[in-house]
């Protein structure tokens, strides 16, 4: 049986901790899954990876995180975090005297070539002090949020925990809104009633959100497309490409391990 990798940070309130930085970044390869309990940061951060997919929650909002989708965190946020193993994630963390928050709340982040190739430069040691200071001008001129956000909310209802479970657990699972309300006892008016509720979704489009985001997921991680599709619950390629693009505004492609 693989063993987790269980991390415990500290929770620190935004600007609690003066740091000597603007930007400063680090990046790690898990070798096993590694999970981090409830944390806040001092400092702004922003996530993405250089390899596989990983995942951050706030509350009952999980974020994918990829090679070009990122995670801006803003300081302070209580956050979870998951790494499948194999994962290559990146961190930088953002002095908030320094730079505004790009938003209140977790967005999601375009991570462009541009972007990627300007935090790079920072992790350069022998950078110079006015050559760093530009760099980091430029990081922050360039953060933009993505259309793409892979983003799922998950109710909290005791009605809807067996689906939630089910579905997390396995997102092929091919039961429909039917199914369900006659496990439960309920009408499939009922369950549709709670899910647009707690997630702003009916069942199906939260179902195609949970596939979708285990999809990115499996791609960055080096699956080929058609076992993809199987193991979300899709019985070829094109109904599986079709539905990703209803959900996400993107081509599964994007995500594809390169």
């Amino acid at each position: 049986m693989e063993t987790v990798d269980s991390r415990t940070l500290p929770v620190y309130s935004a600007g609690a901790v003066e740091v000597p930085f603007v930007i400063a970044g680090m990046d790690e390869l898990v070798s096993r899954e590694t999970r981090w309990e409830a944390h806040s940061h001092p400092t702004h951060e922003l996530l993405w990876n250089e390899r596989g997919a990983s995942s951050a929650t706030v509350g009952s909002r999980t974020w994918t995180i990829t090679p070009t989708v990122g995670l801006w965190m803003p300081a302070g946020v209580l956050h979870s975090a998951i790494a499948p193993a194999g994962t290559w994630y990146r961190a930088a963390q953002l002095d908030i005297a320094s730079v505004p928050s790009l938003s209140d709340v977790p967005v999601a982040i375009e991570v462009t070539p541009l972007l990627r190739n300007l935090l790079e430069r920072l992790a350069d040691d022998s950078l110079g002090t006015s050559s760093r200071s530009l760099t980091e001008q430029m990081v922050i001129d360039v953060l933009a949020p993505s259309p793409n956000e892979l983003l799922v909310l998950v109710p909290d209802s005791a009605l809807l925990k067996p689906i939630v479970d089910a579905i997390g657990d396995d997102p092929s699972d091919m039961r429909t809104l039917s199914d369900w309300a006659r496990l439960l006892g309920v009408s499939p008016r009922t369950i549709t009633r709670v899910f647009r509720s707690e997630t702003g979704m009916s069942f199906g489009q939260w179902v195609s959100a949970v596939r979708a985001q285990r999809a990115v997921t499996l791609l960055a991680h080096g699956l080929d497309l058609q076992e993809v599709a199987e193991r979300v619950g899709y019985h070829s390629t094109s109904a599986f490409g079709a539905a990703f693009r209803r959900t996400t505004g993107a081509t599964p492609g994007m995500f594809r391990a390169s």
